[in-house]
């Protein structure tokens, strides 16, 4: 990617200087002419005074005095850009090109086995002996890694480690005596704050862009409550610092939020507190260790936190939707449907922070986590695992639950028909209890049901088996929807059947 200037949108400078002269003078007139229009009507006809005009025009003229003044970036870039680096990575001319981030096409046809241009990004020196922060996608898949310092010098890096799931990395060089950043505190930002980023967008070394802090705790989905600024950030800027006013640096630049792949005023960096306890694992051990509960939450259905009493503003806890099979969430008693709503009593605001909470916590860690079951409250002790990336994917794969229809019952209403399960059915659920969907029309198709659910509460009623089922839907009022919780293989969801007549 690379930057055009087109020629015939130049203009020669004493025409540039003269349009701008026009500008200013239209400018100029169309103030006076406003100030004029604000006037009083016998103000605007009345004639000037010939005195008073002389002496106006022998008067030194008075500066405005702003309310606050802007602020002076050049000596905090004076001292922190040193601790600023470029990285570019290469490949072998065999390996297939990766990466999310900026590429040199070679300019010949490259011999296989030849080192050949990948990616740039950025970085930053943590300490005097030559550790490196960056991002974890810009080393990754990386032959090589070179480091060049601002004053030209270029070492050839090693990977220390790299977290994906925070996209932190940590490189090493063989330098001594290098400048290194402060690292400052990203808890104390407050949105509204001036902020730089200095990096390398587009191979420009040394690039310097400012702007404010526009959100904390940005959720996109990853495991990293992102800072959100309005600094222009561009591919080559991964790995960079985020620095507040006293040149301290309070995050990683790692991503934009664009959809021409370029800077359209949204960019995220990772706090600093988050990637330095990253860093310090990868020092330590070259890899990131979590513990891992065997949960699959999302945040709360606000329809569940409702049925539940649990919404008081904003519905907070994570609601499990799997319990992988041997986990120390199945070994504790969680089930599908439940509720997590504290971690040692700690309150979970989502799924999201549910995940950072346990991820931050070493395997072996006991915990205790408080869950709502159908409105009641009941506390769980659990011993963390290590997390397994792999494992854990394959956790998630939705199996599908076998189909048999049966005659309908009293929910007909809502278009269900619901059968006992058998042994081997109960067994699977690990303890829990309920009634399998044999065949749906109306609302539970519309809702999304099908043969093969279990239903396994109705509203904060628990489900045993077919006759308990019934007499709980008989005393609900038949023209309004159905609330269920309802287990599709292992995983659950909180759905409401709409009555269609």
């Amino acid at each position: 990617m690379q930057a055009v200037i087109d020629p015939g949108r130049c203009a020669p400078e004493n025409t540039l200087r003269d349009r701008r002269a026009m500008r200013i003078r239209a400018a100029a007139v169309g103030l006076g002419a406003a100030l004029w229009l604000a006037q009083p009507a016998d103000a605007q006809t009345q004639a000037p005074n010939p005195a008073s005009s002389q002496a106006q025009a022998s008067a030194p003229a008075q500066p405005l005095a702003p309310t606050q003044l802007l602020p002076d970036f050049a000596d905090l870039v004076e001292r922190a850009s040193p601790a600023v680096v470029n990285i570019r990575t290469t490949e072998r001319a065999t390996d297939s090109p990766r990466g999310p981030f900026r590429r040199r096409a070679p300019t010949a046809p490259q011999q296989p086995g030849e080192e050949v241009p990948r990616g740039e990004g950025s970085g930053f020196i943590l300490s005097a002996d030559g550790y490196v922060m960056t991002n974890a996608h810009v080393v990754e898949g990386a032959t090589e890694v070179y480091v060049t310092l601002t004053d030209k010098r270029e070492f050839k890096a090693r990977i220390i480690g790299a977290d994906e799931r925070t996209d932190v990395a940590l490189v090493k060089i063989d330098a001594t005596g290098l400048p290194s950043l402060k690292i400052g505190d990203a808890g104390r930002l407050r949105v509204g704050e001036w902020v730089l980023a200095i990096g390398s967008p587009f191979g420009l070394e040394s690039t310097v862009t400012a702007g404010i802090v526009s959100a904390k705790q940005r959720e996109t989905g990853s495991d990293v409550p992102f800072i959100q600024t309005d600094v222009a950030v561009n591919p080559g800027n991964s790995g960079g610092p985020l620095l507040n006013i006293r040149g301290e640096a309070v995050g990683i630049n790692s991503q934009i939020l664009s959809p021409v792949g370029s800077f359209v005023g949204i960019s995220f960096a990772i706090p600093i507190d988050e990637a330095m306890r990253v860093a310090d694992q990868l020092k330590a051990t070259g890899r990131v260790v979590r513990g891992y509960l065997g949960i699959q939450p999302i945040d709360v259905p606000r329809e569940l936190a409702e049925e539940y009493g649990l919404a008081k503003g904003k519905a907070k806890g994570a609601f499990v939707r799997q319990v992988v099979s041997g986990t120390p969430a199945d070994k504790a008693g969680i089930q599908p449907g439940d509720v997590v709503i504290s971690v040692n009593g700690k309150p979970v605001d989502g799924a999201v922070d549910l995940r950072r909470t346990l991820g931050a916590l070493k395997p072996g860690t006991a915990i205790t986590l408080q869950c709502n079951r159908r409105g009641k409250l009941l506390d769980f002790k659990a011993s963390l695992a290590e997390l397994n990336p792999q494992v854990a994917a394959a956790a998630a794969e939705r199996p599908e639950a076998p189909v048999e229809p049966r005659a309908a019952g009293a929910a007909k209403v809502w278009g269900l028909s619901v059968a006992n399960l058998t042994d081997a059915e109960r067994q699977s659920l690990r303890g829990a209890n309920g009634v399998r969907v044999s065949a749906v029309t109306g609302g539970a198709e519309a809702a999304g049901l099908r043969a093969g659910d279990v239903i396994v509460a109705v509203g904060t009623s628990d489900v045993t088996d077919v006759k308990q089922f019934e007499a709980v839907v008989a005393k609900l009022d038949k023209n309004k929807s159905l609330p269920v919780t309802v287990l599709r293989g292992d995983w659950a969801q909180f759905l409401r059947i709409p009555v269609i007549k």
